[in-house]
């Protein structure tokens, strides 16, 4: 297996930042999650890259991996076109285990030559963010449905660690409720371990229509709690979020997390 194919299973490059590998645990919730992107160019990189997700790779890893798996295409964001896959462990041990699995798998890594000698590469460039789960973070728990949801991929960059936690605080206090009161169910939060922008919290969000998603933010926007919440948070510490980036994906029609 060549460099680059070994670099291109969906944990390339956490080995060396995971340090010291954890013990496994059983039936432990989902601690960590990593976050594999892929920028494209229109073209046949596209249909490349979805057929070797969706037939291969995530297949394959559905064999070896429990943890929870999406695979989500942007519609909105910095870059298009744009796959993402979202990955969920229990543990470092889990992110490593796994990682030599498909490392040691010939015939993923044959399939992958193969998309390599196409007449161009299969994608542009790759990066992979590692994200730790947030004590108030739910489980993603598959569910059966008809279409594929959209999501909204929130990440907001805070200057210092003490402002990160307070905005922590903040969507585990008052923020979550009214979240949910107005539609907006996030299925993970995070902050991340590696990756850019740090720190930051992460967090996702499924709708189902751009419409959904649309009343709902205007719903909590206009929410009379979230608005002394915010006036409470900005008297306390200020501005605790310098910035927020904001992309909206598609679930793919394999993605195990629709």
């Amino acid at each position: 297996m060549n460099r680059r194919t070994f670099a291109t299973t969906t944990l390339a490059g956490l080995a060396a930042a995971g340090g010291p590998a954890r013990p496994a645990e059983s039936g432990r919730p989902t601690r960590f999650y990593a976050l594999e992107t892929f920028e494209l160019k229109n073209g046949t990189q596209v249909g490349r890259m979805h057929d070797w997700l969706g037939n291969t790779l995530l297949p394959k890893l559905a064999k070896i991996h429990t943890g929870p798996q999406i695979a989500l295409e942007a519609v909105i964001g910095p870059h298009t076109p744009r796959l993402l896959v979202v990955l969920g462990f229990s543990s470092f041990e889990d992110i490593w285990s796994t990682r030599e699995k498909l490392g040691a798998d010939k015939e993923l890594a044959a399939s992958f030559q193969k998309i390599e000698q196409g007449p161009e590469p299969p994608f542009d460039s790759q990066t992979v963010t590692l994200l730790e789960s947030a004590p108030y973070s739910s489980e993603i728990v598959p569910e059966t449905r008809d279409k594929p949801r959209f999501f909204e991929l929130r990440v907001y960059h805070s200057p210092t660690r003490s402002q990160l936690r307070a905005v922590h605080e903040r969507f585990a206090g008052p923020e979550t409720k009214i979240f949910a009161r107005s539609g907006i169910h996030p299925v993970l939060y995070t902050s991340t371990l590696f990756g850019p922008n740090m720190p930051n919290l992460t967090y996702l969000i499924p709708f189902d229509s751009l419409a959904a998603r649309e009343k709902a933010w205007d719903t909590f926007v206009a929410d009379p709690a979230w608005i002394k919440a915010r006036k409470e948070s900005i008297d306390k510490g200020g501005e605790i979020v310098a910035n927020a980036e904001v992309s909206i994906y598609k679930a793919t029609p394999y993605s195990p997390v629709k």
